[in-house]
């Protein structure tokens, strides 16, 4: 039978999957010997179990019971006793990190009886009924679904009454008068009274954290993050200890380096006479941790000792959560904390220098999706037109130019129009994921740097500025105020996260250091950051990181390009050839009326005299990709669409023929155009006559092609160059149509040759983006020197998707409603799509053993497909010139975390 409850000292780090992350790690600050409140952790067994049934398991209630009665005899306290209460805290935590997403109720225990005995006990009425307060707040909004904003209304109100600022301020009565009020919130709203007994607020708790799994937010941050949906969360169920007990004591949030930055040293918000929640919510700017040495220095010696002692021990930046009560320090969550791109490469390195971790695992600590934050524009510091706003905390870095709006509907609107938006509230709140998600940038009045929008904007690499005390936002009016400058909804403002630095207007951006290290090398960036320590050191750091992946990895990273300026920017960026040139893009412009003759002959003569003018145009284009490619291998797939694409759209041009013949001047080319149009009409041409057909159909298109190819890389031997030209033949469903196209390819081949006096060895191989293809590629590896997976058209053939027509249709049902979990098109489908391509590649290289084999659609830059095609033994991805970087580095980590697997 599945055990649904452990106690804290049962467990360890390696257990987040049956104890969640939070449970895990308290388990493991427990067996290190940390201050932590005693506890248990309801498994994500029993969450899932609730999920798949809709009934807590019977045996739960039981379990519970016992881990209850031996908390209360290791604390020496009873839940719900009238003079010395137990409480406890109830607190979600799934294996992945998400922040602000589940729930939370504090003060379980409290009720018109215990308030009394926790006064009493705590020599503090007004701490009492502040916690009651606290609970019946939270209780409320989390586990009835009371909008939050009549507590918020409530409290609000009876400040205005006394006249103060702070809940603080609030005296003993005045929060007594708190809770009866929101006791009457509780019965109006849900129609039953504040539960007085306290195992049945805390079983009502814990149901209220299994339903937090599946809210909306929850639901929309999994899919942003790529989280499965099945995974259920855990309950943690903790021994309250109490920051607001006044003024020696208080709650805090701190990192064992700075998150934004990734400078060394102790960074984090510390609040006196306050609860968790403050902290994170953002609702009071909170003190920095130099200020809690001041207030408090013992427990603030003791919170150092802990936290070196976390990051020793996890090897990597830690971020806790911490009370002080009364002058004692107790640590209530740890984790490897998020972190902005610059401090992912600036830790990886510093770690790595301090020998807490090697250069591999500095390598896996950084992801390619890092890399490209770090490649985005920032602003121009001479753009002398900028108007500074304001300048506050830099919460998560970039550059953002936007127009302000200030709620998380409006946000979404706008930018499903196309629009950039920056988001701007007083302080952000769960609710507000949709909208942090569309903005571009968000910026809060209040908060700070780890505060909800700072932790959430981090995790999702959106750029955050926090805390702008001068900022005064007016939801209502829809505006925020700095001074006597008034910014309304719609006008373009422009925010830095790395400086804090809020501008009115849009502000002129410049190429990052990252980005003119790529193009250029490091001396280039380095004197780009002139005397700006802190951006030499992160140049430095992404170059010893993607040095290292480009020793670690075997995969060859190429790029897609179809013209040499696309191929030189490619090479720039680090690409070792050209997986991919698609030819159809030459036929565009002023030679799209060559294709129209070459459709339009009614004779071979006709069709070749088009054809030859074709010839000179295609040799050029060719020999400019090859020079830019000089020694490195360029394959170039002959003409794939079809060929109706190169002509006028039907309904157009029978309207205008129509027009024509009504007004007596009909033009004969357009009738006889529009003919060819109606012949080659197709229902669904993705799926007729295009790529090896059309070849094969269309006398001499394919040779034009192959020709031009030759005569350009004998041209290029001719000149001392170094060519190393593929040809690829699209669409190949039939080994026949491969060796008719091979054929050919090698009587034009032996021609060039013999009239150039090059020796050409050019391979021909093909495209695999039909199922049938990859199914048959034993038989086809016969025929074809290389295989190229285009996993574009494979994945559309595959689902009998058409990729431009779904992605806008239904795919967002389709994610909401769990049936795919990511689009097929941004990361491989490895169970179907990935499935034919292991069995291609088994079966052709039993054929032609040491076949070379690569990818070449844009799966080849996504780094959860760049893990697959190592795994499955591909010798190169391709992809669009700016992946090119994020692919090397990818490549490295699919190295050796594969090493570090087959080590294990």
């Amino acid at each position: 039978m599945a055990k649904y409850v452990q106690d804290f000292a049962e467990g360890d780090k390696d257990q987040k999957d049956l104890l969640g992350g939070k449970g895990a790690n308290l388990a493991e600050m427990t067996r290190l010997g940390l201050p932590v409140p005693p506890g248990f952790t309801i498994t994500t067994t029993a969450c899932r179990s609730y999920m798949q049934t809709g009934l807590v398991p019977a045996e739960l209630r039981v379990e519970v019971t016992m881990a209850l009665r031996r908390l209360e005899d290791a604390v020496g306290r009873q839940l719900g006793d009238p003079y010395d209460p137990l409480l406890v805290s109830v607190r979600s935590g799934a294996k992945f990190s998400m922040p602000g997403m589940m729930e939370t109720v504090l003060n379980i225990g409290l009720n018109d009886a215990s308030v009394k005995g926790l006064a009493a006990i705590s020599e503090d009425e007004r701490f009492a009924w502040d916690s009651y307060r606290r609970l019946i707040q939270m209780f409320g909004k989390t586990v009835l679904d009371i909008d939050g904003d009549i507590f918020a209304a409530a409290l609000d109100e009876k400040k205005g009454a006394r006249g103060v600022v702070l809940d603080t301020e609030l005296t003993a009565d005045d929060l007594h008068e708190l809770v009866d009020e929101f006791k009457g919130i509780i019965l109006a709203e849900s129609g039953q009274p504040f539960p007085q007994h306290p195992r049945e607020q805390l079983d009502m708790a814990i149901v209220a954290v299994f339903d937090s799994w599946n809210t909306e937010r929850a639901r929309l941050y999994r899919r942003k993050e790529r989280i499965p949906n099945d995974l259920g969360t855990a309950v943690n169920v903790c021994t309250m200890v109490f920051g607001n007990l006044g003024e020696t004591s208080g709650t805090g949030v701190a990192f064992t380096r700075d998150p934004a930055s990734g400078k060394p040293g102790q960074y984090g918000d510390y609040l006196v006479n306050a609860q968790g929640e403050d902290v994170v919510a953002g609702i009071r700017n909170t003190l920095s941790l130099a200020d809690m040495k001041q207030v408090d220095p013992q427990s603030y010696a003791d919170l150092m000792a802990a936290m070196r002692r976390l990051e020793t021990h996890y090897r990597d930046l830690c971020d806790v959560e911490f009370t002080v009560e009364r002058g004692k320090l107790w640590m209530l969550q740890t984790r490897v904390g998020k972190r902005t791109a610059p401090a992912a490469f600036r830790i990886a390195c510093a770690l790595v220098d301090e020998h807490l971790i090697t250069m591999d695992e500095a390598l896996v600590r950084v992801t390619g999706a890092q890399l490209s934050q770090l490649m985005f524009p920032r602003f121009d510091t001479t753009d002398s037109s900028r108007v500074l706003l304001t300048k506050a905390m830099a919460a998560s870095p970039g550059a953002a130019v936007g127009a302000a709006v200030f709620d998380s509907v409006e946000a979404q609107r706008r930018a499903a129009a196309g629009e950039d938006v920056v988001l701007v509230r007083r302080e952000t709140n769960p609710d507000d994921l949709g909208g942090m998600i569309a903005s571009v940038g968000i910026l809060t009045a209040r908060g700070g740097k780890t505060s909800h929008a700072a932790v959430v904007a981090r995790g999702m690499g959106r750029t955050c500025v926090v805390g702008a005390e001068n900022v005064d936002v007016d939801p209502v009016a829809r505006a925020f105020t700095v001074g006597d400058i008034t910014v309304e909804e719609g006008q373009v403002i422009s925010i830095d996260g790395s400086t804090g630095e809020v501008f009115l207007g849009a502000v002129r951006v410049v190429p990052s250091p990252a980005t003119t290290y790529l193009e250029h090398g490091l001396d280039a960036a380095l004197t780009q950051a002139d005397d700006d320590q802190d951006t030499r050191e992160l140049v430095r750091a992404v170059d010893r990181i993607l040095t290292h992946a480009d020793h670690a990895r075997r995969l060859r990273v190429e790029a897609n390009a179809d013209t040499a300026a696309d191929a030189a920017r490619a090479r720039s960026l680090g690409a070792q050839g050209v997986g991919l040139c698609r030819t159809e893009h030459m036929f565009l412009g002023d030679r799209r009326v060559l294709i129209e003759r070459v459709i339009l002959a009614k004779t071979d003569a006709e069709r070749q005299l088009a054809l030859d003018a074709l010839l000179p145009l295609q040799r050029a284009d060719f020999a400019a990709l090859l020079a830019e490619m000089d020694g490195l291998p360029t394959t170039i797939r002959l003409i794939d669409p079809p060929l109706h694409e190169f002509l006028p759209d039907y309904t157009d041009l029978s309207v205008k023929v129509a027009l024509e013949k009504e007004r007596g001047a009909l033009d004969p080319h357009d009738e006889e155009l529009l003919a060819a149009v109606k012949r080659m009409h197709e229902a669904n041409p993705m799926l007729g006559l295009r790529g090896v057909r059309l070849g094969l159909v269309i006398p001499g298109l394919f040779a034009l092609q192959i020709r031009a190819i030759c005569e350009a890389a004998a041209a290029r031997l001719a000149a001392g160059g170094s060519p190393r030209p593929e040809i690829m033949v699209p669409l190949v469903g039939s080994v026949q149509e491969l060796h008719l196209v091979r054929d050919e390819a090698l009587r034009i081949m032996a021609d060039v040759a013999a009239e150039s006096g090059a020796e050409l060895d050019i391979p021909v191989g093909c495209m695999i983006e039909l199922p049938r293809a990859a199914l048959t590629a034993g038989r086809i590896a016969d025929a074809a020197q290389f295989f190229s997976f285009g996993t574009n058209d494979l994945t559309q053939t595959t689902w009998g998707f058409s990729r431009d027509d779904v992605e806008g249709a239904f795919f967002a049902e389709y994610t909401e409603n769990g049936v795919l979990a990511v689009s097929p098109f941004e990361t491989i489908d490895t169970r179907g799509v990935g499935r034919l391509v292991s069995i291609a590649v088994a079966e052709g290289r039993a054929a032609r053993p040491g076949m070379p084999m690569g990818v070449c659609g844009e799966h080849g830059g996504d780094p959860e497909s760049i893990r697959f095609f190592h795994n499955v033994g591909l010798d190169y991805v391709s992809c669009s010139p700016f992946r090119v970087p994020v692919a090397r580095l990818e490549a490295g980590r699919a190295a050796i975390s594969t090493a570090g697997s087959d080590a294990r």
